[in-house]
């Protein structure tokens, strides 16, 4: 399989990760999938699998340098290049700055930015060279907008945008596409419809956010030409306030 296509997904849950992954197994991608505990994986694997495509799962902190060094190597190595990556770590949580410790503002700085440096510098090493690949980075609304209770966060998904245009900058030159999607709402996920029961009745409206439709886009960026690619590009419901 060592000549085989590969996407990496950073993160790879159970809606927007675990989406893209199905999405570019589809097109004949080898999924590489990450999560910190790789026995969560498995119904995932097992899905890819059972829809044709194929993948591998990796236990994997993306907030290691070493760790993600080695993932990266392992797959070029074992699997084939990469020619695509997602960064899908979350970290959304809510503090108010009062109630905020250093320990909770650097875990999540950690997870949702730090972590993502890390990928992005292992995978364009890789990419560079060859000239092409897509590096793409998944935003919130706290990517542009720091509301209250959530500095950590906000905080963190800035300085990930930050990343994501500089290396677009650097990197687009050199055939690199490096985008940023902003997810601006809810996602239809478990989470959303335990906690959130009020919220997750607009599905019926599509007032939340569709994962499988998250991944069409993100696959559409793969497949821009280098004549018109997107750097940054906000995905919402109709019905979302904004």
């Amino acid at each position: 399989m060592a000549d085989a296509k590969a996407v990496l997904v950073i993160g790879a849950g159970d809606a927007t990760g675990g989406a893209n992954a199905r999405r570019f197994a589809r097109e004949g991608f080898v999924a590489c999938v990450t999560r910190r505990n790789v026995d969560k994986l498995a119904p995932l694997v097992t899905r890819i699998e059972s829809e044709g495509g194929r993948a591998r799962a990796f236990g994997s902190d993306a907030r290691k340098e070493e760790a993600m060094a080695a993932l990266v190597a392992t797959i070029e190595r074992e699997i084939g290049p990469i020619e695509v990556a997602v960064f899908n770590i979350g970290a959304n949580v809510r503090f108010p700055i009062r109630e905020t410790t250093s320990r909770v503002y650097f875990k999540v700085w950690e997870m949702g930015c730090f972590a993502g440096f890390l990928m992005g510098r292992e995978v364009a090493k890789v990419m560079v060279p060859r000239g092409r690949g897509t590096i793409l980075f998944t935003g919130a609304t706290a990517s542009v907008r720091g509301s209250s209770g959530f500095a950590a966060f906000s905080g963190a998904k800035h300085g990930l945008r930050a990343l994501a245009q500089s290396m677009a900058r650097e990197l687009g030159p050199l055939g690199i596409h490096v985008a940023h999607p902003i997810i601006d709402g809810a996602i239809d996920t478990e989470f959303i419809r335990t906690l959130f029961p009020d919220r997750y009745a607009l599905k019926d409206r599509d007032g939340i956010l569709n994962p499988e439709a998250i991944a069409e886009a993100y696959w559409q960026l793969h497949l821009q030409p280098r004549s018109a690619w997107t750097h940054e590009m906000d995905l919402r419901p109709c019905i979302e306030t904004w």
